[in-house]
């Protein structure tokens, strides 16, 4: 008998002893609501949480290109009928521009059409295009690739601009014909009709701790009602992403493929600067199995100003690349680091961008709201162009709308009718004439199968009868870390390239810091159990900002032992994380306060 108890002591004492050592291992991350629901948590019992209610007729989610163009043309078709619309922008960003980033080489033909006088009314178009450039880069030399008119590399027509105060002055624009914008307020949550349509949405919560529990401060965010919701978040909007799942919008299309694009101003010397001119380059740093590419635009502004950037397709399979260590390498390249040298950077960020292209257009409408812009995937990768498209798409969506607010009594409006407009707009025959020249780089050619594959597609007008694939969403294509090359990054030299917290200080980015981590998980165990010992943490090395690290566990007593550490205070808003994590597992949700704050990136 004693032998028994004795043996059910061991067990216990190892039962014990295993669920100390996992729960030193794979600590409490997420404490957000969305993980962690309200409803079961003792401290919220006693918690008023009653919204205050208005409604609108049109609501508009994001400020961006899309989505001010379309309050824009909404107020514009009321005046010309002279009736009443009210037309509500929520926006996240602390004002409206500051989380806009961009190259950015502007086609006019949308803004032509929505505010045909904008160079009377001072729009920021400073910069028409002079010249293009377009080069191969080796790790030594530049060779030049020809730009034939009409390619989509021929700028010509086009202006530089700095796309950020181009949302500002379209910001002004739109209030000055009378459209309520809020920015500010970033949209949380998706409300919803008892029909299962869009009812509207429901602003940030602000004042939670970072456990979860509510402060003496917090304040309940508000509820906006609307006939019709545009959703124009920009890419991966994470209100967007649940309306796709919500409504299937994406059934009948291949999964989205994104790129990461990093930019930098920079203030040069005068002699270095030509005003318009336009340059792009593919190869190094990139191996031929890696999608990437530079730009590198000269403004005209008062100071001689510079905006160059790398784009790296997030479909990459090797764990070890860091997209920021390469764009901070390909300046270092022999023929491109001249043009900074004694010139100072003043501007730094992040973005994700679509890159599926036609292939990855799902539905546009559901019950009560549409997809423009961004969020519904217009993004012309050869060009490496997608605001026009916005614009457009956000002109098409209010002329869809209003039509219907005017001539119906519906109490929820989808605008059926927008869909059927953008395939019979340019948006739509662009994005097929060059469906085929993304994803003709994932063959065994790689970057070479994919220019030579790219020139014939054009030549012929992408007139091929077939489309190719993209082989899958880019979570699924990283390799574990065992058959992968680590890479060895140079060390910074504090002129041209630089480390990564010093460039994330220069994005202004501001977090309530005792907050709950906005970037969830849905299970705390996956980034060291699953992330860390087979793809050795990718996820320390794709975010552009810092914001996952793993360091050593100071509650394990073999010194062994990692965590991860979520430093959501740095994050860019990008949405990287979201994208690339191996299993889906981070959610990324509105956070409390401003992010980044650009100034005209």
């Amino acid at each position: 008998m004693s032998r028994i108890v004795s043996n059910l002591s061991k067990v216990c004492f190892r039962h014990h002893r295993n669920q100390i050592i996992q729960q030193r291992n794979y600590a409490k991350i997420t404490t957000h609501y969305t993980i962690h629901p309200r409803e079961k948590d003792e401290r919220w019992k006693e918690v008023d949480m009653e919204r205050f209610v208005d409604e609108t007729d049109l609501l508009i989610v994001g400020g961006g290109p899309a989505g001010l163009s379309a309050a824009i043309r909404a107020k514009q078709l009321a005046a010309e009928q002279e009736k009443e619309i009210r037309v509500c922008v929520v926006e996240k960003a602390s004002e409206v521009g500051a989380h806009i980033l961009s190259g950015a080489c502007l086609d006019p033909v949308a803004i032509n059409e929505l505010i045909p006088n904008w160079k009377e009314l001072g729009a920021p178009l400073n910069t028409p295009v002079s010249h293009d450039k377009f080069s191969f880069l080796t790790k030594s030399s530049r060779f030049p690739i020809p730009i034939f008119p009409g390619w989509p590399m021929d700028n010509k027509g086009n202006y530089i601009v700095r796309l950020g105060h181009v949302v500002r002055w379209l910001g002004e624009q739109a209030e000055s014909l009378g459209v309520e914008i809020y920015p500010g307020y970033g949209a949380s949550e998706i409300l919803y009709n008892e029909d299962g349509s869009v009812k509207g949405v429901a602003t940030q919560d602000n004042g939670i701790a970072k456990d979860g529990s509510p402060k003496d401060n917090f304040a309940r965010g508000m509820e906006l009602h609307a006939r019709c919701t545009i959703f124009a978040e920009g890419c991966r909007g994470h209100l967007t992403k649940q309306i796709i799942q919500k409504f299937g919008l994406n059934s009948q299309c291949e999964p989205q493929s994104y790129g990461i694009g990093l930019k930098e101003v920079w203030e040069i010397k005068p002699e270095n600067h030509q005003p318009g001119l336009v340059e792009h380059s593919i190869g190094w740093p990139m191996d031929k199995s890696t999608y990437g590419g530079s730009f590198l635009y000269h403004l005209n502004e008062p100071t001689p100003l510079i905006a160059v950037g790398f784009v790296i397709g997030l479909d990459y399979s090797n764990p070890y690349i860091s997209p920021f260590q390469e764009f901070q390498r390909f300046k270092t390249h022999p023929k491109v680091k001249p043009i900074f040298e004694d010139g100072t950077r003043i501007a730094y960020g992040a973005r994700a961008l679509n890159e599926g292209g036609f292939q990855s257009i799902g539905k546009l409408t559901f019950p009560g709201g549409c997809l423009t812009g961004c969020s519904a995937g217009f993004l012309n990768v050869p060009k490496i162009k997608g605001s026009h498209y916005a614009m457009k798409s956000g002109i098409l969506a209010a002329e869809s709308i209003v039509e219907k607010i005017f001539n119906s009594d519906e109490k929820t409006i989808e605008p059926s009718e927008y869909a059927e407009r953008v395939k019979e707009s340019y948006i739509y025959k662009d994005l097929y004439k060059v469906r085929n020249i993304r994803p003709s780089f994932h063959s065994a050619l790689g970057l070479y199968g994919g220019v030579l594959y790219s020139g014939f597609s054009i030549a012929i007008g992408g007139k091929e009868t077939w489309t190719l694939s993209h082989g899958g969403a880019d979570n699924t294509k990283l390799k574990p870390a065992n058959q992968c090359k680590p890479i060895e990054y140079p060390k910074p030299d504090g002129k041209v390239s630089f480390d990564l917290l010093s460039s994330v200080a220069l994005t202004g980015t501001n977090h309530e810091a005792d907050q709950p981590a906005h970037l969830t998980l849905k299970n705390d165990d996956i980034p060291v159990k699953n992330n860390l010992e087979i793809y050795a943490g990718p996820e320390s090395r794709y975010c552009p900002a810092g914001v996952y690290e793993f360091v050593p566990d100071e509650e394990d007593a073999t010194g062994k032992a990692m965590r991860l550490q979520i430093n959501a205070a740095n994050c860019i808003h990008c949405k990287t994380c979201d994208i690339k994590d191996i299993t889906q597992n981070i959610n990324w949700v509105s956070p409390e306060g401003p992010g980044p704050v650009y100034d005209g990136m």
